[in-house]
C-alpha cells in the first residue's frame, strides 16, 4: 500500500508537476485496456500487468504505476493518456 503522505514530495519526472492518486474509474478503464492488450507505456513497451494503484499527473496526461507500494517514477514507464481516455 502506497504511503500517500509522499505525494507532497513526489513529482512527475517529465513535467515536474504534482501527482495525485488515480481514481478507481481510471484504474478500471486502464485495466480493461491492459487486459485487451492495447496499452503501451511511454517507452513503447506493451503493459501486461494490471494496476492496483497508480499516480496520475494533475493534468491527467500521464499515469505512473505503483508496484508493491513503490511508485515507478520513470519517464518510460508512464502510461500516456489521450484526451478521449480522461
Amino acid at each position: 500500500m502506497f504511503d500517500q503522505s509522499l505525494l507532497d514530495i513526489l513529482c512527475c519526472p517529465e513535467t515536474r508537476g504534482k501527482l495525485k492518486m488515480a481514481e478507481e474509474g481510471l484504474l478500471s478503464t486502464l485495466n480493461g485496456a491492459i487486459a485487451a492488450g492495447t496499452v503501451k507505456n511511454a517507452g513503447g513497451e506493451k503493459v501486461a500487468e494490471t494496476l492496483a494503484e497508480a499516480l496520475v499527473t494533475i493534468d491527467g496526461k500521464r499515469v505512473y504505476p505503483i508496484r508493491e507500494g513503490i511508485p515507478v517514477l520513470l519517464a518510460d514507464e508512464a502510461i500516456l493518456l489521450s484526451l478521449e481516455e480522461k
